[in-house]
């Protein structure tokens, strides 16, 4: 028998801890569900054969015989897995956000892969904001898809936000809120993810019951598949935040009003030495157990971006209701009044609330994991420094607490400074995506290096596992490819002949000069770790067109990246499209960079005009106003035909409604997260899409509002009245998202000629 192929020795392989989840989630028939996704994704049932064998290890082991291929795998993720990644490594499958391919299932080379073990014994996926940027509008099919799609890259825990809602009512209900109260405390579907986060709460309500009860039945079916086919779903538990209904019926309780997250309401949290908290985590627990099946897995986030309220005395009651406490105010903020406290008081009090979350999880599950994304470690580094980190996790124990540690693109090394989180079960992933927002970025090759340096380091500790944990989906399928596949043995391929895979699977045919273009843009887009101009001078915004127009235009710094070679790749994708532009995949890619390079060309004519004006150079201005113009309404028309577009996001939204007020309201409810977003902080723009009619329909718009004042100033030989612009501004854009003008998206007839024609526009 073949060896088993895992990585280097110093990988290490998971023990026995993970088999009895395993085993648990091992359905009778796993070899049927497996071969049910397998045809789904094109695979035909007959030439497939499927054993499923529980081990402590992810691993699969295929044979090709006579164009039958035959997998024995520790679950039916693992066979999907197996059977995804020989057919891929054949040419045969591509599996993408941007669409599938399957080829012919004859003439398949034959072999035997020997066994094939991943070295963690978990790979996880998805973040709590991907519910409210990408899948607030999905359906049952949507979802089949993408569960599917899951299960070739290997994912088994994924994290399953759906449908909790409908728990949540039923708690609510209990205590006794009113159904007036409960329309105020739910906010509209897109914001859903920072109101179970603790950021908001009844924004843009009421949430409609319809929409509760459809997500209710949809999140059954997604955990049954998801369980029919082994994966251990990550599910949600209580973690103190409370209804303001609820904190006013209870005035002695020990409920602390929370600072305003991005310009916000504070919103209300019960502390967990309130004999409140623990009854009704515990209750929240057995509802959605009851509803949904139980879970081993519970992710309790309480200080998602909110400084714990340690500087408050739990103890006095008369201090700690919500009308007195505050963990912001004014004159002093919460990390700078935690900071005042005697270090002993403060390490108490974080382990307490540790402790105590873990206890409220496992009153109702006592078996069960709590989970804990780590974001907040980086995003509030003043506050979480190792020793506060190693306080709040210290009594917790070790072997039932899971921490997903997202933000190594952005905040890396979290893990290094805490010595692998103090012990802790941890996960090791990337955010990658934020806000959906969707430049082309993502570097392959330093995930490769990074995951390899991870292994060498004795400082990991109890690594469990690996994720990508995306904010928003549909975006750079390359990177979740190549980064899951560094989750498997072959991860230490080099990129030159993973291209050359990958290419092949996704075209249908590959060559030396298909791969030689891809290195180009790999190298001049996608070889950049984290967005960093997505963020620039408290805007968000992907790109500087997608950005509120201001005076500091002129200043936009240059992009990560290397446009050169970017050019130079998509140049030579052109010269091969006789070759290779019958494949949508081909066009699609294609398309997807010209708008990436055009777009950065644009930001450049932004910047040009608003210096000209600026100089009192009227003529500039206004060639460059002209081609601004020109570039947006271009590359708009070019991606009519791309996967999503402002026009479908919103019909999306709309299908959701069963009213036409309902239609109406997830209409602006949709269109307000893409634009505005809310709150008076800095998030409008955070979640900037590329899509058809974003360009034409509203950034377009709001630079040529600008423009025009910027002209009009330089005429009058005055600078531009900023604030006063944006006032108006916000007007406008809240006007846009209530208007209810249709959208529409036009596919490009000839995307390839349409894409040569845009690169020779922005090389002039």
């Amino acid at each position: 028998m073949p060896p088993v192929k895992t990585f280097p020795k110093a990988f290490g392989l998971i023990g026995t801890l993970f088999l009895t989840t395993s085993v648990a989630h091992a359905q009778t028939d796993g070899g049927r569900a497996a071969r049910a996704a397998l045809q789904r994704l094109g695979v035909p049932e007959r030439q497939v054969s499927v054993s499923i064998q529980p081990s402590a290890t992810a691993r699969y082991r295929v044979r090709v015989d006579h164009d039958r291929l035959s997998v024995a795998a520790s679950s039916p993720v693992a066979a999907v897995r197996g059977i995804a990644e020989t057919l891929r490594s054949q040419g045969r499958l591509s599996v993408s956000w941007e669409g599938r391919r399957i080829g012919a299932m004859t003439g398949l080379t034959s072999g035997d892969s020997g066994w094939i073990a991943s070295p963690f014994g978990f790979r996880a996926y998805l973040n709590t904001c991907t519910y409210g940027y990408t899948t607030p509008w999905w359906t049952w099919p949507r979802w089949e898809r993408e569960i599917d799609d899951m299960a070739v890259r290997g994912v088994d825990m994924p994290l399953a936000m759906e449908g909790q809602d409908y728990v949540w009512r039923k708690l609510w209900r209990e205590q006794g809120l009113s159904e007036a109260q409960l329309a105020q405390h739910f906010s509209g579907p897109a914001f859903l993810p920072w109101q179970r986060m603790g950021n908001i709460e009844g924004y843009r309500a009421p949430l409609p019951q319809g929409w509760i009860d459809k997500k209710h039945d949809l999140q059954k079916r997604i955990l049954a598949r998801m369980r029919d086919l082994g994966m251990t779903p990550i599910l949600p538990a209580f973690a103190g935040y409370v209804p303001k209904a609820f904190a006013e019926a209870h005035p002695k309780a020990r409920i602390y009003r929370m600072r305003s997250w991005e310009g916000f309401e504070g919103t209300y949290w019960l502390d967990p030495s309130d004999p409140l908290f623990a009854p009704l985590a515990k209750r929240f627990v057995e509802l959605y157990a009851a509803e949904y099946g139980a879970g081993s897995y519970y992710l309790a986030d309480a200080f998602n971006e909110m400084v714990p309220p340690i500087a408050e005395d739990g103890s006095d009651t008369a201090h700690a209701s919500y009308g007195d406490a505050t963990a912001n105010t004014p004159a002093l903020d919460a990390a700078t009044k935690a900071a005042a406290l005697p270090r002993d008081v403060r390490d108490a009090r974080l382990a307490a609330y540790g402790q105590r979350l873990y206890a409220s999880i496992a009153a109702a599950a006592p078996q069960a994991t709590w989970v804990m994304q780590g974001w907040l470690f980086g995003a509030d580094k003043k506050f979480w420094t190792p020793d506060a980190i190693a306080a709040f996790l210290r009594d917790v124990p070790d072997d039932r607490m899971l921490i997903l540690d997202i933000g190594n693109d952005r905040y890396p090394g979290i893990w290094k400074t805490t010595k692998g989180f103090a012990g802790k079960n941890w996960i090791y992933g990337y955010v990658h995506n934020y806000g959906g927002s969707n430049p082309v970025y993502g570097a392959p090759d330093f995930y490769r290096r990074d995951v390899a340096a991870l292994f060498t380091d004795p400082a990991r500790g109890n690594v469990r596992g690996f994720g990508m944990f995306p904010e928003g989906l549909h975006s750079n399928s390359l990177v979740y490819d190549y980064a899951y596949d560094v989750a498997w043995p072959g991860g230490e391929m080099g990129l030159g002949p993973w291209l050359g895979r990958y290419t092949a699977a996704r075209y249908g045919r590959s060559d030396p000069a298909m791969v030689a273009a891809w290195r180009d843009v790999i190298a001049g887009a996608y070889d950049v770790r984290y967005w960093t101009p997505r963020w620039w001078n408290e805007r968000a915004g992907a790109y500087l067109f997608f950005k509120r127009p201001a005076a500091d235009a002129p200043t936009y710094p240059a992009e990560p990246g290397d446009r050169a070679k970017l050019r130079a790749g998509i140049a030579a994708m052109l010269k091969l499209a006789p070759a290779y532009g019958a494949s949508p995949l081909f066009r699609y890619d294609l398309v997807d960079l010209t708008r990436h390079a055009a777009s950065l060309s644009l930001d450049d004519h932004v910047k040009a005009a608003v210096a000209a004006y600026q100089k009192g150079d009227v003529a500039t201005g206004d060639r460059e106003t002209a081609r601004i113009r020109t570039l947006a309404l271009a590359i708009d028309h070019l991606i009519g035909g791309q996967q999503e577009s402002l026009a479908s996001w919103i019909a999306d939204a709309r299908a959701y409604g069963d009213t036409p007020a309902e239609k109406i309201a997830y209409e602006q409810n949709a269109k307000a997260q893409v634009t505005i977003w809310g709150g008076r902080g800095h998030l409008g723009d955070y979640a900037s899409k590329a899509w058809a009619g974003m360009y034409a329909d509203y950034y377009l718009p709001r630079w040529t509002r600008y423009l025009a004042e910027a002209r009009a100033a330089a005429s009058g030989r005055r600078p531009v009245d900023d604030a006063g612009f944006t006032r108006g501004l916000l007007e406008w854009e809240k006007a846009w998202v209530a208007d209810p003008r249709s959208h529409r998206a036009s596919k490009p007839a000839d995307p390839v000629a349409e894409a040569r024609a845009l690169m020779t526009e922005t090389a002039r």
